[in-house]
């Protein structure tokens, strides 16, 4: 049978610990401006309109100035690196001026074949039905972890 030090030692800490805890997300779920903060990403290489900056090795291709609300965003990402074999690519388009996420796209175990050209055997393609501004954000992850970033904006009216 359980002894009284027992219970105090070991099930009164989880017992409190789980009141606590869903005192602490109740109170949180209830405030409606909360905000999930990740950790801040920094890239490399920002460029406008998907030119690569000096130090950039990769840049954005078919990205144009202005779209229309029911033409799709398209582009490929071209590698400038021959030193980059394979890694993962995440394309994200952003609100200009906003961290929110409009959408994106991932491609995973994408390995440089001629040309140089991300994706392989697909494509970046998404309609913003939404006029305005936005930033578009290629970044490769390499199998090293090593990540290469160029940027772009557009406007769609």
């Amino acid at each position: 049978m359980v002894s009284s030090k027992q219970m105090i030692v070991f099930v009164l800490p989880v017992i409190f610990s789980i009141v606590f805890g869903s005192a602490v997300m109740a109170d949180t779920l209830q405030k409606p401006d909360r905000e999930l903060n990740m950790w801040p990403m920094t890239f490399s290489g920002e460029s406008s309109h998907g030119k690569p900056s000096h130090d950039s090795d990769i840049e954005i291709i078919g990205l144009s100035n202005h779209y229309t609300v029911l033409e799709p965003v398209q582009i490929q990402v071209k590698i400038n690196d021959s030193s980059i074999s394979c890694g993962d690519l995440y394309i994200t388009i952003y609100t200009s001026g906003s961290a929110d996420v409009v959408t994106q796209g991932g491609y995973f175990n994408q390995c440089v074949k001629d040309g140089k050209m991300f994706p392989n055997n697909d494509a970046f393609s998404k309609v913003i039905d939404s006029p305005g501004s936005y930033k578009i954000v290629a970044d490769i992850v390499t199998t090293d972890l090593t990540n290469l970033s160029t940027t772009g904006t557009f406007t769609v009216k």
